[in-house]
């Protein structure tokens, strides 16, 4: 899979961008501030379906403009493909996949993979279980259709139930219609709940498989890492989690008879949005006990896994995007990462030109005040 070229019109601080991709490492050089971040969040976009840094549409748009548009060609083993989107401020987004209009972003997620890596990422052992769960999601999303599906419906409906616990926590009124309706709503959320669970202990055990051998690779043996999912059903073990029929009775007994509590804390105590991945380091948990030389070890080794599982599943290699993360790393692991990108498209921002060394062969771009020049 390879980006081709990106077109991009008042989107961030970039006015007007035409930027060529060639197939191999592709560098964006430049100082801070200067745009490169905002042109991988636009081919993100393009990817995922959302900004990497958590932004609305109307944040994209460049101050004093109206709207932002956006154009990608990309292409796979099988065909030539270009998507365009526009955004607008208080408008719902458009757009398009070869001239046709997309009803959905959604029907879009899969066809452009990237993976993407960022400093955020290097604390993903360390952080709360948010961002490895948006890890899960981001990761499987791009491969199975039917994920981010269930994972749109979940969202909806836990909004929903969590809105009738708040009220019955106000006012009893608001207590007795909760009571009439509930049921319903954690049935639905029990049933998603369950398709997602099941996604998500497949692909840890894809990562557990494939890190451990990056792990390894990186750091010359001698120390195992695991990656467990940690559910909130109260099934005795992951695998068990692989029955949906048997996560989703799980999670129904304890959505139906725990609503004191819920309507205690205000909001739903169970379920996939609570998950986690345990990570450990020779037996003990990563997150307390692993330095940070080795939490970032374990970190990198998940998002080059990321790559290895999409390239396993789709045959190709996906687009891998990373954002000044070489000057987050030590020579060491600097070193293992860049000796590793060479057969696949890379697209990689940096401050230093120290890297152009580093990197060998690229195609470097000069980044300056939102535009982009070939060097």
């Amino acid at each position: 899979m390879q980006c081709k070229k990106i077109k991009v019109e008042n989107f961030r601080n970039i006015e007007r961008a035409e930027v060529d991709f060639g197939p191999g490492v592709n560098l964006l050089l430049g100082d801070n501030a200067q745009g490169k971040t905002n042109l991988l969040e636009a081919i993100s976009l393009m990817a995922i379906g959302k900004s990497f840094r958590g932004a609305r549409d109307a944040d994209l748009i460049r101050f004093g403009e109206d709207k932002a548009t956006i154009a990608l060609d990309y292409c796979d083993h099988i065909r030539d493909m270009r998507l365009t989107a526009t955004l607008m401020a208080g408008r719902r987004r458009k757009m398009e996949q070869n001239g046709l209009p997309v009803a959905k972003m959604s029907e879009l997620i899969g066809g452009l993979r990237v993976v993407l890596f960022c400093p955020e990422h290097l604390s993903i052992i360390k952080s709360g279980p948010e961002l490895r769960r948006n890890f899960l999601d981001v990761a499987i999303s791009q491969l199975k259709p039917v994920y981010m599906s269930a994972l749109s419906r979940y969202n909806k409906i836990l909004k929903e139930r969590n809105r009738l616990l708040k009220e019955a926590s106000e006012n009893e009124s608001a207590r007795r219609v909760m009571e009439d309706t509930i049921d319903v709503w954690s049935e639905q959320l029990a049933r998603e709940g369950a398709i997602i669970a099941r996604y998500r202990v497949q692909y840890i055990q894809k990562m557990r498989e494939s890190a451990s051998v990056v792990f390894s690779d990186m750091t010359g043996g001698g120390e195992v890492p695991g990656f467990t999912y940690v559910g909130t059903a109260h099934l005795p073990n992951e695998e068990d989690y692989l029955d949906s029929a048997k996560t989703e009775k799980a999670f129904l007994e304890l959505l139906t008879t725990s609503h004191a509590r819920e309507i205690g804390a205000g909001y739903t105590l169970w379920g996939i949005h609570r998950d986690d991945i345990d990570i450990t380091l020779n037996g003990v948990c990563a997150r307390l006990f692993a330095s940070q030389g080795q939490q970032r070890s374990l970190a990198l080794a998940m998002k080059l896994s990321e790559g290895e599982i999409c390239r396993e599943s789709c045959s190709e290699h996906p687009v891998y995007l990373f954002d000044d993360v070489l000057s987050e790393l030590d020579v060491r692991r600097r070193d293992y990462l860049t000796s590793r990108i060479h057969d696949k498209q890379v697209i990689l921002t940096t401050c230093e030109p120290s890297e152009m060394k580093r990197l060998g062969e690229a195609n470097v771009i000069r980044v300056q005040n939102g535009t982009f020049s070939p060097l």
